[in-house]
Order: structure tokens, then sequence, then C-alpha cells
């Protein structure tokens, strides 16, 4: 195989002919990109780098200097001053690299980077989803938790600028927690339409801050319709001949017939694979290849790179010690290799970038840098094609999303006499060494495989004052809520006395721009007129009998498959009413008298911390089963397992499980549920006076502390109207006449796949975009969140499915007394969503949770 851009022909040319894909904007835009097509639902093609060191390799001067040159527009754009006390950041996978190369440039920046590896002990300062991705979820690790906190301007690089989703959600996340008043959107290529570029304009006029884009090229993709469609056809044609080449060799030249090699041809280590300093084993004759480990003698106590922060102190010893290890790479190379690649390893992208440049001023050979990937892309033996070969080996750092396949591209068939694989120590594992794994993979296709790892640096804990011996028991009715103190008791602290309280629209404002966490204030509580109440006295007596089907389903689910006397732990405030039920159906089915709690858990925040600790030290978390009402795209789902795995990490108590038991589950984010349905559940209706007259949870660093509980408040003035009990009281009568059918059902379920398709979340995604919102944190899916879009937030539109009878009506009246249009939908997989209006601006909440001018 020729080298993969020099063949005189674009590598886009196959793509484009066969998909009508083109390229329009700066001259030198072919010559930075090629296209390829990915094995993803979700996007068809792939703009192809020739000059990021990913999936092509390149010189890495090339590569290094593109990063560098940019880091010196963005210290020009900034001036001096201003360059000082930048922070800069970078996105996982890809743009790692490019990222640190653009902090080399601006100089004195110290520079972090996005990741797909959780890292025990060390806790989570932010994260975001890539709507497009393979992989979508980015987490931000800071050793220094004050990296992001500093009012100098945050320049975010990524390698390509396609539609700004992931700009936005990030800005969106941060700016919420650590608000300052200049961003700088840094990218190779600059691929947004004009409609994008004005949505990343209004955003930063709704936010207050600057936002600069700086690229090295810009221009647009031409996506004719159905490319979508025609791209999965074309990857599933040429699949087949893809894999079936790979099952022989481990190697794909796609396009092309090639004769089968036996599946045992791989090399295989001997025992005891981790060697010594140039200690070699050589593979099957068959393949001639020869793998090497080499021994950098990296400085101790220098971060592998930017996943925790790296700054321009560490920058400087990095410096310092590149000479020595590029020698000890040249040492171990054969004397007469002419071509060398230096392939990293996923986001391990700068440290190796770094010795290859290195590398390439002290040897002869000519040396060229690429690095693994997660990403899956179809391989295309084509001049025309941007991707010629593919290596598949299995994934060998133990990730968190589990094993699978990982890829080299343009590295078999490329004519390199060595390749030089640097990974981290967290990859250094028998699968790495592995019949199948990267080394034996390379040795396949080049005489020499050199080795060499770096320490994977993982961050001392920092000390922390000695936290009170003894929490608060928890808060019980009637001092606190309207349920009796057997029903549940909340692991939250009483802020009654506190005003908290602020307009809709005025929060709405405030959320939306970063000026304040939805946490942090509480909305003015919904005063129910008298046709509404009507309502949901009649959707009571219509749906209680279904609703004690679903709270004896799930009742019967959780203690068959999840303990024999589980500690119900809801989550606040929508699971509590169900926790009290499912207590309720326990002790009526089997004489059980169960615990059950209510704690807080928030968006963007995780679960309170305390009251896990206050679980733990009064129950085996392995009891401990949480509880919520419905779910919707599957949110609080995600947000759940994260913190549980963060907190068993930094508190090294274990055996929480993260899974969710609800009523129903019409996202298909959970296993453990009473019906997938999307039906009218009457608590949804109201607020605090169908839910013990308790507030939404409240999270405000002025109010809690470290050592604290989360908030919120007892409305006792609200008692008149107060309808928890007599919910309760509703739902509970009609157990007896359900129970037969609950244990036929019970027993149905149990036998099924309840495997979650995130149904809910894939949804919630293509409306967020045919609506033009781009922020899947305003689409609110199914009856109870769009309810709660209609009481709490400022509605835009509601989507409701075409034909929905009764459980709509209560929507219906509350959308027409806030003159909110209700579109019927023909296919819709919930029974209405409601969706938040993405522009409003009348007002704002300051950190007080007081509104403000602006």
């Amino acid at each position: 195989m020729k080298n993969a851009v020099n063949d005189g022909v674009w590598s886009g040319t196959w793509v484009a002919e066969r998909l009508g894909v083109g390229l329009e904007g700066d001259d030198g835009l072919q010559a930075l990109l090629g296209l390829a097509l990915r094995r993803n639902p979700k996007r068809a093609h792939l703009l192809v780098s020739h000059v990021l060191g990913k999936h092509v390799p390149q010189s890495p001067s090339v590569v290094y200097g593109h990063g560098f040159r940019l880091g010196r527009r963005v210290r020009e754009l900034l001036g001096e001053t201003e360059a000082a006390s930048a922070v800069v950041l970078g996105y996982a996978e890809t743009a790692t690299g490019l990222g640190h190369s653009v902090a080399d440039g601006l100089g004195l920046a110290p520079y972090l980077h996005s990741t797909r590896r959780p890292v025990a002990g060390v806790a989570r300062a932010g994260g975001f989803e890539e709507s497009h991705s393979h992989a979508t979820s980015h987490l931000l690790l800071p050793e220094d938790a004050g990296l992001l906190a500093g009012d100098g301007a945050l320049v975010l690089v990524d390698d390509e600028f396609s539609t700004g989703n992931t700009v936005l959600n990030t800005i969106r996340d941060l700016h919420e927690r650590y608000p300052r008043r200049r961003y700088v959107v840094v990218a190779l290529v600059d691929m947004r339409s004009a409609e994008d570029s004005a949505r990343l304009a209004r955003f930063a006029t709704e936010i207050g801050a600057r936002v600069d884009v700086v690229a090295t090229a810009s221009g647009t993709v031409r996506l004719p319709d159905g490319v979508l469609e025609k791209g999965q056809e074309l990857v599933a044609r040429y699949a087949s001949a893809e894999e079936a080449s790979a099952a022989g060799c481990g190697s794909v030249v796609a396009g092309r017939a090639r004769a089968a090699e036996p599946h045992d041809a791989s090399p295989r280590a001997p025992e005891g694979a981790h060697q010594p300093d140039h200690v070699a084993w050589a593979p099957s004759p068959r393949h001639g290849g020869q793998i090497t480990r080499v021994d950098l003698h990296w400085p101790p106590g220098l971060p592998d790179g930017g996943r925790h922060g790296f700054t321009p102190a560490h920058r400087a010893r990095l410096e310092a010690a590149l000479p020595a290890m590029a020698a000890r790479v040249a040492e171990a190379l054969p004397a007469d290799a002419r071509r060398v690649l230096v392939l990293g390893f996923e986001e391990l992208m700068y440290a190796p970038l770094r010795i290859a440049r290195e590398l390439e001023q002290v040897i002869l050979a000519e040396v060229r840098f690429s690095t693994t990937t997660r990403s899956p892309v179809l391989a295309v033996d084509d001049p025309g094609y941007a991707i010629r070969t593919r290596l598949v080996f299995p994934a060998h750092d133990d990730p968190a999303d589990g094993p699978g396949e990982r890829y080299a591209y343009n590295v078999a068939g490329a004519g390199f006499d060595a390749v030089v694989a640097v990974v981290d120590s967290v990859a250094d594992t028998p699968a790495l060494h592995a019949p199948d794994g990267l080394p034996a993979r390379l040795a396949a296709h080049t005489p020499h495989v050199l080795l060499a790892v770096v320490p994977s640096y993982v961050p001392e804990p920092l000390s922390s004052p000695e936290r009170p011996a003894m929490l608060p028991e928890p808060l019980r009715g009637p001092a606190f809520s309207s349920y009796a103190p057997e029903e549940v008791g909340w692991l939250l602290q009483d802020l009654s006395d506190v005003t908290l309280e602020a307009p809709t629209e005025e929060r709405e404002e405030a959320i939306q721009s970063g000026g304040a966490h939805y946490a942090e204030s509480l909305p003015v509580e919904y005063q129910p007129s008298d046709q509404y109440q009507e309502l949901f006295h009649s959707a009571l007596d219509a749906s209680a009998a279904r609703i004690a089907q679903a709270v004896g389903v799930v009742t019967e689910t959780v203690i068959a498959e999840r303990s024999p006397r589980p500690v119900l732990v809801s989550l606040a405030r929508a699971g509590t009413p169900v926790g009290v039920l499912m207590r309720r159906w326990a002790r009526f089915r089997h004489g059980l008298e169960l615990p059950h709690y209510a704690v807080s858990i928030v968006r963007g925040r995780g679960i309170d911390a305390n009251a896990l600790r206050w679980l733990a030290a009064h129950h085996d978390p392995r009891d401990v089963v949480f509880v919520d009402g419905w779910t919707g795209k599957g949110a609080i789902t995600r947000e759940l397992a994260q913190a549980i795995e963060e907190f068993e990490d930094k508190e090294g108590i274990t055996g929480f499980d993260p899974e969710i038991a609800v009523l129903a589950d019409p996202g298909s984010c959970v296993r453990t549920y009473g019906t997938r349905e999307d039906f009218l559940i009457p608590s949804a209706c109201l607020n605090s006076t169908v839910s013990g007259l308790i507030s939404r949870t409240v999270l405000r660093a002025d109010l809690v502390g470290p050592n604290d509980f989360h908030g919120a408040k007892f409305y006792r003035e609200l008692a008149g109207a107060d309808v928890s009990v007599a919910f309760l009281d509703a739902v509970s009568a009609c157990f007896p006449e359900v129970a037969d059918t609950v244990d036929a059902a019970a027993k149905e379920l149990m036998a099924e796949d309840r495997t979650p398709s995130w149904e809910g979340w894939r949804a919630v995604e293509r409306i967020s975009e045919e609506y033009g919102i781009h922020d899947v944190n305003l689409v609110k899916p199914g009856v109870g969140e769009t309810t709660r879009v209609l009481l709490r937030r400022v509605p835009w539109k509601i989507l409701a499915k075409a034909g929905a009878g009764a459980d709509l009506d209560h929507v219906r009246l509350l959308a027409e007394q806030r003159g909110v249009p209700v579109e019927e939908v023909g296919e819709l997989p919930y029974t209405c969503v409601g969706l938040i209006h993405p522009k409003y601006t009348r007002g704002a909440t300051g950190a007080d949770g007081k509104a403000v001018n602006v």
C-alpha cells in the first residue's frame, strides 16, 4: 500500500463519488482532510485529518507544528497579559495531543484534556456529552480542583469543529460551575454551517461572554439527502469482505482479494511477557517480526499527559528528558531501518508525539506518527479513500465501558521497517501481550516492533479535614413532611426558613445562561385551579389500579432479584411517593416492614455523598435499592451510575447497586420497572402537595457545607391543599384487586429480556436536532417530565402522540393556561414530550437565588 495521501488523488474521492459528500471552503481544505465511512449509526462520514496524527501516519514535525502555530495565533489574539492567565482544554481522545501542542504555543498555559477513563480517587470536576460520537461521555479529572475556576480565558481545542454542539455542551456545563468572561475555540478545521455559527454567537450573548474561533482552515461539508442510509449500505456491503480478511490475518486491506492466513499465525509472547530493557522475543518465522521492550527512563512523577493537568513546569521537565528518551529508542531501532512509525495509544498522544519529533531530529530514517483509536471506521484499499487498512486488536486497558475492539489505521501495508508502540502502564496488561494483542498484530506487518511503556500518572489524594463522627438522623413527619414518620426518613436538612423561590421566567434564564444551577433556587409553588384539581382526582380514580399493579410488579421484582429485605432509597422528590407505595406493598403482600429513605440527587452534581455515608453506616449497601418515579431520557440513571462509581472510588465503600427501580420506564433506561408504558402517574400532576409538602432538593454552597445533607423546604402553609396521603391511600386500596394480576405479570416480566435499549435517549437527541434546540437538557420526554416543564420551567411547545387520550387532559389544560401550543406527532416513543424554551432571556437569577436585572 502506498502512503494514503501521496498518490496524487484526493483521499476523499471514493466517498465523494459514491455518497455525493463534498468539502467546500478554503483552498487548502482537501490537503488537510480526506473522507472515510464511519461504523456509526449517527453519522455516515468521517473527516480524516492528514495532519492530526490519529488515523493517517504523518511527520511528527508537521503534526506538532500545526498545533503549536494555532497556539501562537491564540496568544496573539489574547495578548501577552491575558494569554498568561489562560487555561487550555482538549477533547478526548482525538484532540489530546493537539490540545497539548496548542498549550505549548501559548507558552505559559496549563493544560487539561477530557478523558473517558475514570480514575480511582480523583473527583470529577465536570463532564459533558458528545452526541455524534461512538463513545459519548467525557470526564474532567484535574488534580488541582482550581484549574478550571480562574477568570482567565478558557481555550477549547478539538480537531474539527463540525456543528458546535460539543463545544456548546462543554461551555454550558463549565460556565454553570466556573463562569468566565472569555472562551476561545480552536480547531484544525472549522466546518460549521452559517446557522451553526450564528447559534454560537447567540449563545455567547446569552451567557454574557466572548467566544472567539481560531482554525487553520474553514469550510462546510455538503451532505445530500439520505446520506446516512446510503453510507450504512456501503459499510454493510464492504464490511463482510473486510471482516473475512481480518479473521485470517488480523488486518484488513479492504476491496482487494487476499488469501487468509491461519488463525494462529500471530506471534506469541512467552510467559512473563513484561521484559526488561531490550529483551526481545521472536514471533513465528512466517511473520518475521521481532518484538523488543524499550525502557524510556521516564522522569519519576512526571504526568504522562493532560488527563489530570499538565503545567508549564511539567513541560519543562519533559523537554529536558526528551533527548535521552529519543536516544534510547534510536539505540533499539535496527541500523538499516529507513521508515519508522511511532504509534501512540488512544488518549496518550502527546508523549509519543514529542518522542517521535525528537527521534526525527536524531536518526536518518523517515519518521511518522499516528495513534491507535476506539473509532470503528471502514477500511477500503483505494487511493481515493483515507483509511486504506486497519489492524484490529482487543482493548487492553480494562476500559470502563467493557472489552471491545481497538484499531490502528493505515499501518499495515505502509512499508514501515519498525514500529515503536507507546502505551501507558495501565494498558500494559496481559491483553496487550496476548497472541491477538497490538504488538503481535504489528509484528505481522513489520520486521521490528518496539514497545515503550510510560508510567500512568495518578495524583496523590488531597488531604481533607476530618469529617464529623456522626451525621444527623433522618428528618421525619410530622415535623418534616406530611407523611407518617414510619413511611419515610428524609436524609436532608431543613431549609424551610430560607427564601429560595424565584419567578419561573427568571430562573429559566439564569439556568440557560449559566448564571445559576437549577438546584440553587426553587420555583414558586404552582397553585392548582379548581378545574385542574378536578382533573387530578379524575385521573387518580381512573389510574389507581393501574398504578397499584405497577407498584406490585416493581416491588416483587426487587424482592426476587435484588434483596429479600431491600432498603428502599427514593430519589427525592418524585421517587418518594413510589418508595412509600413499594413499602406498603411489601407489608401488604409479604408482611415486611422495609426501611425507606429519601435522598437528593442533582443533575450535574451527583448524589448526596453524605447520605450514602449515612446509609452505609446503618445498612448493608448491597441491600440498598434506589427508587424513582419514572425515567425520561435517562439522564438521572446515568448520573447515579457515575456518582456511585466516584463515591466508591473515593470513599472505599462498595456494594451500592446504581440501577434504579422505577414505576414506569418509557425511556427503556433500566431493568427494574413496573411497566414501560408512558401513562399518567397522578403524582406527576402536582408538586409538593402530592409529595409530602416537600420541595425539590436544594444544593447551594452557602447553605450546604461539605459535611451537610442537601437541603429542602417543608411547605407547612400548604397543608390545606395537601393530597399526598390521599394519593397513597387511593392506590393502596387497589392492592387486593390487583394481587393475582401482579403475580402473573411479575413472573412474565422477570422471564423477559429487559436489557435497556435507551430508545428514549436516541429519540431525545433526534428531537433536539429536528427542532433546532441542540441541547438534550431542554427536551423532557414522557407525561411526568412534560408536566414538570409546564409547572416549573418556561415551556416552548408540547409534542403529543397522535391519538393520546385522557392521559394528556391535564397537560392540555396546563398548556392552555400558559398559552403553549400542543403539536400532535405521528411517531413518538412517548405519549408526549415537553420542550423548554431554548432562547429564554427575560430575566436572571443570581447565585443567591434572587432576581437581578440584565
